[in-house]
């Protein structure tokens, strides 16, 4: 089989990331996954995992204890999704640092995120050569268990995570670190026997398949903890009393940020006024004047050490919870004989890229990428920009899924923009730029068939001291920063 002809064969399984709604618990069937790993050897049970589910910041989550442990040393496979711009990116392996060349080191460029260097923005991904041999590999037994299967055909999901599993086998990584895909409970990446559990924020998502009450959504969150160390974010109550359950319920040693885990930033707590870009400059200065200085440094007080002087190229608030609750789940390994050193935490932090994350991607005029995708993520990407970034007319370019809160998103996002340019991913699930439009009344709207007319239209609007925040679907990211314009 060709490269092509693996792709089209990947695309022929049944994928629910490209439906608007089905019914969650009868189609997604723990059985089903099981059921195949078993008849493949069952690859997870080789690997040492860190497990994350969560609403807001999994991915940011995943990404800060990769690189911690790669900093520290080891060989550290990455499962993650969705993906921006190539499903291969949900597949990678970070080698040691120490294997690697320095010409492929990033160079800090001042500016968060802008690493100036796209082939290492996703470090490690599974090769094509890898991909096709590792599809070859399984089609055979894939064929095979779907035409005798009691639960149904096996999903693209189902498959890929499958594949990241022997994947990360035959390579013998030392750490496997998992990002749930929907929910956790009956998740396929809640096969593996997890070393360390964390939960990132919960908020309200996918209602029509978790749940309508945070209860609800939280008990499919927490559906991924096992006896094992478990490590949460701050959480509201309804959420973290679900999760204090089902860690007594499976006798699960608890962790939470906050109170076992406690961050802050130095001087002043989570309130010290962030430090703003110059967008005309592209230099960093504090908000009240113009002198040159360092981004702020946090402190956090984890399980067995005290980090301080800490520093995330990451811009947010919320990025400061997400690393604190990585601190705590690389910690947890101390548990198990593998203690991780506090220069390679610190290191770890500062040196983890996580694209379409409030990435800033280009400036003069800064063009940040966000995948804010429900109302939370929305809300902290509201804050990440007021608190870091000066500019005289921000232009909103907007797309979201028709199975989102559309209203819940926009009403966070609209007092932001000057202009809105509404658009769509080339997604089945993308909600049309017209139904948008009616919650940016008042606003100067522009509407757009595609993401790349979007871009378009953004770059003609914006002046050098405007920002253009891209934000929405991943798949609106995505495909943004590889529209050629």
């Amino acid at each position: 089989m060709t490269y092509p002809q693996i792709i089209r064969y990947l695309e022929s399984l049944i994928n629910y990331e490209r439906l608007s709604s089905y019914p969650y618990k009868e189609f997604l069937k723990l059985d089903r996954i099981r059921d195949f790993l078993f008849a493949i050897g069952n690859p997870q049970d080789a690997l040492k995992c860190i497990h994350v589910a969560g609403t807001k910041g999994k991915g940011s989550t995943v990404a800060f204890i990769t690189y911690i442990l790669r900093e520290a040393g080891y060989k550290v496979g990455l499962y993650t999704s969705p993906h921006l711009s190539d499903f291969r990116e949900r597949i990678r392996i970070l080698n040691p640092k120490s294997e690697i060349r320095p010409a492929q080191l990033v160079k800090y460029s001042g500016i968060p995120q802008l690493a100036g260097n796209p082939k290492l923005e996703f470090e490690g991904m599974i090769s094509k050569g890898n991909l096709a041999r590792m599809v070859k590999k399984l089609k055979p037994g894939i064929e095979k268990y779907n035409k005798n299967s009691r639960y149904g055909p096996l999903s693209f999901f189902e498959v890929y995570t499958a594949l990241a599993f022997v994947y990360f086998k035959e390579k013998k990584v030392d750490f496997a670190v998992l990002e749930t895909g929907l929910g956790g409970r009956l998740d396929a990446t809640n096969t593996v026997k997890p070393l360390v559990c964390a939960i990132a924020p919960i908020s309200y998502e996918h209602t029509q398949k978790l749940g309508n009450t945070l209860r609800e959504i939280a008990s499919e969150k927490a559906g991924i903890i096992k006896r094992a160390i478990v490590i949460s974010a701050p959480q509201k109550k309804e959420a973290i009393d679900v999760i204090r359950k089902k860690c007594n319920q499976v006798h699960a040693k608890f962790y939470e940020v906050g109170k076992d885990i406690t961050y802050k930033v130095k001087g002043q707590g989570l309130k010290h006024p962030a430090l703003r870009l110059c967008l005309s400059e592209g230099k960093v200065y504090r908000p009240c004047g113009n002198r040159r200085v360092s981004r702020p440094l946090w402190e956090v007080k984890g399980i067995f050490n005290d980090y301080k002087g800490l520093k995330l190229r990451l811009l947010g608030e919320h990025q400061v919870i997400n690393a604190a609750t990585a601190i705590g789940a690389v910690e947890a390994l101390r548990f198990y004989g593998i203690n991780i050193g506090i220069d390679a935490i610190k290191n770890g932090l500062y040196n983890t890229l996580w694209p379409g994350r409030c990435e800033v991607a280009v400036k003069k005029p800064f063009i940040v990428l966000d995948g804010a995708q429900n109302i939370a993520s929305a809300k902290a990407l509201k804050e990440a920009v007021k608190n870091n970034f000066q500019y005289k007319k921000l232009i909103l370019v907007l797309g979201i899924s028709n199975d989102k809160d559309l209203k819940g998103i926009c009403d966070e996002l609209r007092p932001l923009a000057d202009e809105v340019v509404l658009t769509r991913a080339n997604n089945p699930r993308a909600t049309k730029p017209q139904v948008l439009a009616q919650y940016f009344k008042g606003k100067p709207v522009y509407i757009t068939q595609s993401v790349k007319e979007a871009k378009d239209s953004a770059k003609r609007l914006a002046k050098k001291e405007d920002l253009v925040l891209v934000t929405g679907s991943l798949f609106v990211v995505g495909d943004f920063r590889d529209a050629k314009s």
